[in-house]
């Protein structure tokens, strides 16, 4: 399967009576854009709001961020079983604007949502203070139960990442890059003598408001199953969740998942990059031993010699983690392991809440405990109401003049366990 990704870098973002892209600048038309939210009955109010890189803004609550794209030709059509029909995608060419995203922010639905500072210390643990944001601000009806607050919430994103996307449709990309990842035999065939490396992509699907969606089924209700590479670029995987805001994958990650890039950038090198073998996160032991037995089968079938893996969440997704790593290990596949740590605000607990000896391999993302100072900001786009029940937060955490004191997993994609961050962890 072939993909021909075409960048369109973005370098401001800015209000006008028409959605396009001229000279680098993404013009957005307001009122448009909350036209297309208010279709949902569900929900009652949406304001749109632009955030750049540098401004004194906090957003919060985050619910989910998003680059807009545009399939352009070949099958399907952007967020496939959401937005286009079921169709698979991962072919043909997508236009991504590059350097802009859509936040979509406003009532909390769960306490598992988080903060995004465009300017001042906090903002250099985000990678979305260095995005041209549009922001979309949605109240719910009054009583809305959570779970349709959150599909609201979610189909507002999409709905206006697709439309933002549309912008670039007809623009000429600043650069085109070429992604293919051949059947599985002619795959192996094509660089024998590399080793064959995949990467298994773990989704967290733990329910109540930990949801993951595949070509719009939620993952929990999938079995571990093949994809190739360029299929995530399309948007077949998107976000549905609220955890922990330090370790939230968001559609934006999936879009632009740095394991697969990097493992493209050295596809024909030094290793022959084979495919992703995609997982789910359970709640129930049962589960958990299905899931990793047939990620270990898919793995050996596949005849890889390395894998990486990759999680969302922590705690009970740690167990998951474990099984899959230690089962791939037994296969005789090398296994490296790629996740964030939470040893408490001392650093003197166990940083994963499960392990095994076959975990002997791991890149850490940083840690989430770690206690940091936020201060006051001109303008609040969404509300601080509830930064005190966030995750991160504590009585106490808000402060009469607007600063905050939190710990770092406050802060959207602070840790995110697939190294799309900015911090790490160094061994002695």
């Amino acid at each position: 399967m072939k993909l021909e990704l075409g960048r369109i870098k973005i370098h401001d973002v800015q209000f006008g009576p028409e959605t396009k892209v001229e000279k680098g600048v993404l013009y957005v038309n307001k009122e448009e854009i909350e036209k297309l939210v208010l279709e949902d009955e569900r929900l009652i109010g949406a304001q749109v709001e632009l955030a750049r890189p540098g401004e004194s803004v906090r957003i919060a609550p985050v619910k989910d961020v998003l680059e807009p794209r545009v399939k352009v030709s070949g099958g399907g059509g952007i967020f496939p079983g959401m937005i286009s029909k079921v169709k698979e995608v991962g072919s043909g060419r997508t236009h991504a604007l590059v350097g802009a995203a859509v936040v979509t922010c406003g009532k909390i639905v769960g306490f598992q949502e988080g903060i995004i500072d465009m300017s001042g210390p906090a903002a250099a643990y985000t990678p979305f203070s260095a995005t041209n944001n549009v922001c979309v601000v949605i109240e719910p009806q009054e009583g809305l139960e959570t779970h349709d607050y959150e599909a609201a919430g979610r189909m507002a994103g999409l709905k206006v990442a697709s439309y933002v996307g549309e912008a670039g449709r007809n623009v000429e990309p600043d650069e085109v890059v070429v992604y293919e990842t051949k059947p599985l035999q002619e795959q192996i065939a094509q660089y024998p003598d590399l080793p064959k490396v995949g990467y298994i992509h773990m989704l967290q699907s733990q329910g109540l408001l930990h949801d993951t969606y595949y070509y719009g089924v939620d993952a929990k209700q999938f079995i571990p199953t093949f994809m190739y590479p360029t299929e995530i670029m399309d948007g077949a995987i998107i976000s549905g969740n609220c955890v922990a805001p330090c370790d939230k994958v968001t559609t934006f990650h999936h879009l632009n998942n740095p394991v697969i890039e990097d493992l493209y950038k050295r596809h024909g090198k030094d290793l022959n990059f084979i495919g992703v073998i995609l997982t789910n996160e359970n709640v129930f032991l049962a589960d958990k031993e299905r899931s990793s037995d047939m990620v270990a089968k898919l793995a050996e079938f596949m005849g890889l010699d390395g894998v990486l893996i990759t999680e969302e969440g922590y705690g009970n997704p740690d167990t998951d983690l474990m099984m899959n790593c230690k089962k791939v290990s037994q296969k005789g596949i090398d296994v490296v392991l790629i996740t964030d740590e939470f040893p408490g605000r001392d650093g003197k607990s166990q940083s994963l809440a499960d392990a095994v000896n076959e975990a002997d391999a791991l890149v850490s993302c940083g840690q989430g405990n770690l206690i940091i100072e936020f201060p006051p900001m001109e303008k609040i786009i969404g509300t601080l109401d509830y930064v005190e029940t966030m995750i991160g937060g504590y009585e106490g955490s808000l402060r009469p003049d607007g600063s905050i004191e939190a710990e770092l997993q406050i802060i959207i994609a602070s840790t995110i366990a697939n190294g799309y961050n900015r911090l790490a962890a160094r061994g002695y």
